[in-house]
């Protein structure tokens, strides 16, 4: 594999403007998933009041779901919106979780990555997004998780051809990416300044959960584009000005 494919080149331009981002945030495994499902539809600012009634309640765990009256969990997760639609989903996944695994996430993720991939895109709630960031973050399985800052960025740097499908730019970014250069020394994040650290927050538990090289490379570059559509490659008026990615631009070029 090539050192200079673009996609790879963009993660050692992130990395080296941005170092670790420390992703994902949480407490343990399981507030990874009930994160990817919170997410659906709104801002991680709203997902992090969601998950602050959960564990002042005490029960951001699966028991703590399983035995949450419907109509209480509706009203504890309110912030993230959809909160109906979100509780029952979260109903449905600890069910499920009981059926087929015995209520264990261990027992979830140590099937194959790909079995696992089709038994969770079969329940209701889960698309493919929701699907690869349980897989990576939660279970430590190397995918690549695609959101819409991942094919807005695709697409305004002509990275794939035309308007490539949500596996056609996992498997680009699966194939593409490999470990930053060893000659590139992180930078310590600035948490004083938002657009100068991406979307970094300090080490969570979650972000401390065993993974293989290629799983964490997944992870962070996933985070890395999570800042430059947090802060530069908006929806409508982009800032590309500052933006560590400027330079690939095809008018740049």
């Amino acid at each position: 594999m090539s050192a200079t494919h673009p996609i790879q080149e963009f993660h050692e331009e992130l990395y080296r403007s941005w170092g670790q981002q420390h992703w994902w945030p949480g407490e343990s495994a399981f507030e990874v998933v009930l994160g990817a499902f919170l997410t659906q539809n709104t801002s991680w600012t709203n997902v992090e009041k969601a998950l602050a009634n959960l564990r002042s309640e005490r029960i951001a765990s699966i028991h703590g779901i399983r035995k949450t009256p419907l109509d209480k969990l509706e009203r504890l997760i309110r912030p993230s919106g959809y909160f109906r639609q979100k509780a029952r989903r979260l109903k449905r996944f600890v069910k499920f979780l009981d059926r087929r695994h015995s209520g264990s996430l261990k027992s979830l993720f140590a099937q194959p990555t790909e079995q696992l991939r089709e038994e969770l895109l079969s329940l209701e709630g889960i698309g493919p997004e929701t699907a690869d960031s349980i897989l990576l973050y939660a279970g430590g399985h190397e995918v690549f998780v695609v959101d819409a800052y991942t094919r807005r960025i695709v697409e305004r740097h002509g990275l794939l051809p035309g308007i490539p499908s949500y596996e056609a730019i996992r498997e680009a970014f699966e194939e593409s990416l490999r470990e930053p250069d060893a000659n590139l020394p992180p930078p310590a994040p600035d948490f004083t300044d938002p657009r100068a650290r991406g979307a970094a927050h300090n080490p969570s538990p979650a972000s401390r959960l065993p993974r293989s090289p290629r799983a964490q490379v997944f992870g962070e570059m996933h985070a890395l584009i999570v800042g430059v559509g947090k802060h530069f490659c908006r929806k409508s008026q982009p800032r590309c000005d500052g933006c560590p990615l400027q330079k690939f631009l095809p008018v740049a070029k």
